[in-house]
C-alpha cells in the first residue's frame, strides 16, 4: 500500500473538503491552486448546482475561480459521501454552533465523522477545521473513526488545524498562516507537510488539544476587547465623549496598545459562540472563566442597548419607538460581506418589533433574510430600495453595518434622524445635527 508520505512526495495525494461554506469553498479552491486533486462535500444539494453550473453562492468568492476548477477536471463538487473512499485526506469545516443552552452543539462534527468512518481507509488523513474546544479531536472525533476497525495512528492520520478565514477582508486564504496539530507525531507531520504544498507558511503545535485551543484563544482575545470597548463607549458617552476619536488618537502608540471597537453586538459564527466553547470545557476541570462570561455580558447587552439609545434619541424628537418606522441599514454580521451568521442586526430588528416599533432593512449584499437558526419572524423580508423617496418615509434609520458601498452623506440628508453604531458618518458634515452615536 502507498503511504501517505508517498503521495505527498509526488503530490498525488487527493483531498476532499467537508463543508462547502465560507471556509471550506475556499480551502478548496487553495490546494487545487496547488495542482492536487479536489472533491468538495455538502449536504445541500444547492450549493453543489450551484457549483457545478460555475456559479458561486459566496459574494467574495468568485465565479471565475469556480468555473477554473471545473475546467481543469482537478475538481468535483458532490452530496455523495461514498465519494469519500477516492480521497486520502479529508478536511472537516463544518459550524460548530451553541444549543439552545449555550452549550456546544458537536452534532455536525459527530455526524460528518460519522460519515467518513463508513468510507475510512487505510492511509487516510483526517483533519478537523471545525472551531470547538480543546480535546474534541482526541474525545470525539478519533473514537468514531474507530467504530471503523481501523486504529488512529498505526492505521489512519488524525489532526486539528483551525480555519482563519476572514470574509470579506482581503486576506488571501493562502497566505494566512496555519496553525497544524496532530494526534501522533506522524499525523502532525503529515498534516504539516499536506497544507505547505498549499500554504505559505504553516506552524505546527504539540498537538491537537494546542491546536484547537490556539484558534479559541484568538477569538476570546478580539471578544473581551471588543467587550472592554464597548464598554468604554457607554461611560465615554455619558461623559460627552466620543469614544471613536478616543481610539483613533490612542492607536497613534507604536506600542503597548492595540485598536479595537465598539458596535452593535457580535456577529458572526466564531467570535459570540466560542468563547463559550471554553467556559464550558474549563467547567469540567473547576475551573470559573470569570473574565471570558462577563465580556459576554457585555456584549451581549448591546442590541437592547442601542435600541435604548435609538428610543430616547426618538422621544428627543417628539416620538415614541411603539409605532416608529426604523430602516435598519446593513444586517449582515461586518461590512462588505454577505454573511448573515448571529448578526446582531437581527436581533436589534427583533427588539425593534417587541417594542411596537416597525422595522425595514437595506444591505446591499443581502437582497433578502434567508432561514438562520433563529429570527424566524425575519425570514423572507427583502431589502428596500435605497433612494430619497423611500429614505425620507422613515421616522429613523439605524445603522447596524457599515458596508463601505453605501452613500452615507445622502443617507444622512434624505434622513429625519440617524442613529450611528459603527461611526460610519464620520466623514459626513452636512446634517450632524441630525447624527447620533450609539
Amino acid at each position: 500500500m502507498t503511504s501517505f508520505e508517498d503521495k505527498l512526495s509526488d503530490k498525488t495525494v487527493r483531498v476532499g473538503v467537508i463543508g462547502l461554506g465560507y471556509v471550506g469553498l475556499p480551502l478548496v479552491h487553495v490546494f487545487w491552486q496547488a495542482g492536487l486533486s479536489t472533491i468538495g462535500f455538502d449536504v445541500d444539494p444547492a450549493k453543489i448546482e450551484k457549483l457545478e453550473s460555475g456559479e458561486t453562492y459566496i459574494k467574495h468568492f468568485a465565479p471565475e475561480n469556480v468555473r477554473a476548477m471545473n475546467a481543469s477536471g482537478r475538481f468535483s463538487a458532490t452530496a455523495d459521501f461514498a465519494q469519500l473512499r477516492d480521497v486520502d485526506a479529508v478536511l472537516i469545516c463544518v459550524p460548530t454552533p451553541l444549543d439552545a443552552a449555550r452549550e456546544p452543539d458537536l452534532s455536525y462534527v459527530t455526524a460528518t465523522t460519522e460519515s467518513i468512518a463508513r468510507h475510512l481507509h487505510k492511509e487516510m488523513l483526517v483533519v478537523l477545521e471545525s472551531t470547538t474546544y480543546p480535546g474534541t479531536t482526541a474525545e470525539v472525533v478519533q473514537p468514531i473513526l474507530e467504530t471503523s476497525g481501523l486504529k488512529v495512528g498505526r492505521d489512519v492520520l488524525l489532526a486539528f488545524s483551525p480555519e482563519r478565514e476572514d470574509p470579506g477582508s482581503g486576506f488571501e486564504t493562502r497566505k494566512i498562516p496555519k496553525i497544524v496539530g496532530g494526534i501522533d507525531d506522524r499525523s502532525g507531520a503529515c498534516a504539516e507537510a499536506l497544507y505547505a504544498l498549499a500554504f505559505a507558511e504553516v506552524h505546527r503545535v504539540r498537538d491537537t488539544q494546542t491546536a484547537e485551543a490556539v484558534k479559541i484563544t484568538e477569538n476570546i482575545f478580539r471578544a473581551v476587547n471588543i467587550a472592554l470597548v464597548n464598554e468604554l463607549k457607554i461611560a465615554y458617552t455619558k461623559m460627552g465623549i466620543n469614544v471613536w476619536d478616543v481610539i483613533d488618537a490612542a492607536k497613534t502608540k507604536p506600542f503597548g496598545f492595540m485598536p479595537f471597537y465598539p458596535g452593535p453586538g457580535l456577529g458572526g459564527h466564531c467570535i459570540p459562540i466560542d468563547p463559550f466553547y471554553l467556559s464550558w470545557r474549563a467547567k469540567r476541570f473547576n475551573v470559573d472563566t470569570h473574565f471570558i462570561e462577563l465580556a459576554g455580558v457585555v456584549n451581549r447587552a448591546m442590541p437592547h442597548l442601542v435600541v435604548d439609545t435609538l428610543a430616547e434619541a426618538l422621544k428627543n424628537e417628539g416620538k415614541t419607538l411603539s409605532g416608529a418606522q426604523v430602516l435598519i441599514m446593513g444586517v449582515a454580521y461586518k461590512k462588505n460581506v454577505d454573511d448573515l451568521r448571529e448578526s446582531p442586526a437581527l436581533e436589534i430588528m427583533e427588539i425593534i418589533s417587541e417594542r411596537g416599533g416597525r422595522v425595514s432593512f437595506h444591505d446591499p449584499y443581502i437582497p433578502e433574510i434567508l432561514p438562520t437558526r433563529e429570527h424566524a419572524g425575519l425570514q423572507g423580508m427583502k431589502s428596500i430600495a435605497f433612494d430619497e423617496a423611500t429614505v425620507s418615509k422613515f421616522d429613523a434609520v439605524l445603522i447596524t453595518t457599515d458596508h463601505s458601498n453605501v452613500d452615507y452623506a445622502s443617507l444622512v440628508s434624505w434622513s429625519r434622524l440617524v442613529v450611528d453604531t459603527r461611526n460610519a458618518t464620520k466623514n459626513v458634515h452636512r446634517g450632524r445635527a441630525k447624527i447620533i452615536g450609539a
